[in-house]
């Protein structure tokens, strides 16, 4: 199971962390993982080369973790980025299943 940790800070998401495998299909061919790589990923290099907002970024590609912070209070380009990846994170857990995605905030 992906499992996906939104950080907050009041009102604001200021980061995540995700980590794991969905178990969905074999490694390789597993479209959940693909999906939530590729929007994680994305959200990382918007953020970084974007906004422009400084960041703190973990990875361990082994066991698929990757944890983002961002350093204060997000930029608004940053807010976006981060609200529009949360959007595409719940809507995989919807569709496919939170034995495969488990979201919490």
């Amino acid at each position: 199971m992906i499992q996906v940790i939104v950080k907050r800070q009041r009102e604001h998401i200021t980061g995540f962390r995700v980590e794991g495998h969905s178990g969905y299909a074999d490694r390789g061919s597993d479209i959940i993982c693909s999906a939530v790589s590729a929007l994680t990923i994305n959200c990382v290099n918007s953020i970084e080369e974007l906004a422009g907002d400084e960041i703190r970024v973990e990875s361990d590609e082994e066991s698929g973790m990757i944890d983002l912070t961002v350093c204060g209070i997000p930029s608004e380009e940053a807010s976006l980025f981060l609200k529009s990846w949360q959007m595409g994170i719940l809507e995989i857990s919807r569709t496919y299943g939170k034995q495969y995605v488990s979201v919490k905030s």
